[in-house]
């Protein structure tokens, strides 16, 4: 998933049928099938036959000196209730791991000249943001964002490995209903490079990013209330992504994945447990996050089971959801192992704490 579609998510019905995946919703907006052959550099772009669509990228930033930053920059598309155009939803944050200073902004737009989605590449605006290809042969893209006068990063990004499709046969399930489900496309490690300026000092930055591109028509079943969602660039080359989908009852949905991916960019599914060792309230929203958690899963390059525990590089780091009007917490973490070793970097994201997000 990565994941947010957020008030988009609220906005999209979930169709009754449970049988064979049907070529459209209720609403007429297309439901990813089986067996889609993917073309590119079009497939990078907007897909407005589907509901809804995000690219989504977070990172971790170093200065030469050592300081380090948390980068996420979202972009939204989803249909107008009338159909007849688009709108277009994007976030902003940036933390200063130094500090723990957390900035954000979002800014919302139907389709026009501040704002849009190519549908031949990538090519998206939202004001002054926007991600683009430099180099569609070669994948290479620019990403221009920032946080009002605060804080600005132009960032040359390039993938390290292979996209990576997650689910089956092209289609990544979120539930047991047919159109609970998205295509869902990832540069799992993008090398980043270019400038972070915080404060009108400017630091030349490197670093990693992790981007999602998911498109679909609905994404929550009905008895789910949210999500949990890591995912973890280990210092051996390879990454892992985790979603947890929430139940009302507080378990976790079947259809919660947890999925390697290797130093080729192959990928291989294993089971997981989620453990919960601390949590942070937020003094804005009142939502208590579990902001400190432990996952562990089975290595295939061991055969081995293996923990791992992801700690916030700062607690509060909660998006309150102004425009969007859904608050959620998007954490930079490093990551332990067992014996304490710092072994990684994640992004961590939690939806549905401030409140049930509700079909």
């Amino acid at each position: 998933m990565r994941r947010l579609a957020l008030v988009f998510v609220l906005l999209c019905g979930c169709a009754a049928a449970r049988a064979a995946t049907p070529l459209v919703t209720a609403e007429g907006f297309a439901v990813p099938q089986p067996g889609k052959v993917f073309t590119f550099p079009r497939d990078h772009g907007s897909h407005p036959e589907f509901k809804i669509e995000w690219w989504y990228l977070t990172g971790h930033l170093y200065a030469a000196d050592g300081r380090r930053f948390g980068v996420q920059a979202t972009f939204f598309r989803q249909a107008a209730p009338d159909r007849t155009t688009q709108v277009y939803l994007a976030h902003m944050a940036v933390l200063d791991a130094a500090t723990g200073r957390f900035l954000h902004q979002e800014r919302l737009n139907r389709e026009g000249w501040d704002a849009l989605a190519d549908t031949t590449t990538l090519h998206l605006r939202n004001g002054p943001w926007s991600l683009v290809f430099t180099d569609a042969a070669a994948e290479r893209m620019r990403l221009a964002g920032g946080v009002r006068a605060e804080a600005g990063f132009t960032l040359d990004l390039q993938p390290a490995k292979p996209l990576v499709f997650f689910g089956e046969n092209g289609v990544s399930r979120k539930g047991a209903a047919p159109t609970a489900a998205s295509h869902y496309l990832t540069f799992t490690r993008l090398r980043a490079e270019g400038s972070l300026t915080l404060d009108e000092q400017t630091f030349p930055v490197r670093g990693e990013f992790w981007m999602d591109h998911e498109i679909s028509s609905s994404q929550l079943d009905t008895d789910q209330v949210g999500w949990d969602w890591i995912s973890v660039h280990l210092a051996d080359g390879r990454e892992f992504m985790m979603y947890r989908l929430r139940r009302t009852d507080g378990s976790a949905d079947p259809y919660s994945t947890f999925t390697w991916v290797d130093r080729d960019g192959r990928t291989e599914k294993a089971d997981f447990t989620w453990e919960v060792l601390d949590t942070w309230k937020s003094p804005d929203t009142g939502a208590e996050y579990p902001v400190r958690v432990r996952v562990s899963a089975v290595d295939p390059a061991t055969g081995q089971r293996r923990a791992f525990t992801l700690e916030p590089l700062a607690r509060a780091q909660e998006l309150t959801g102004t425009l969007g009007g859904i608050a959620y917490w998007e954490g930079a973490c490093r990551v332990r192992d067992d014996t304490g070793a710092e072994v990684g970097s994640a992004y961590m994201e939690l939806t549905g704490y401030a409140e049930a997000l509700k079909l």
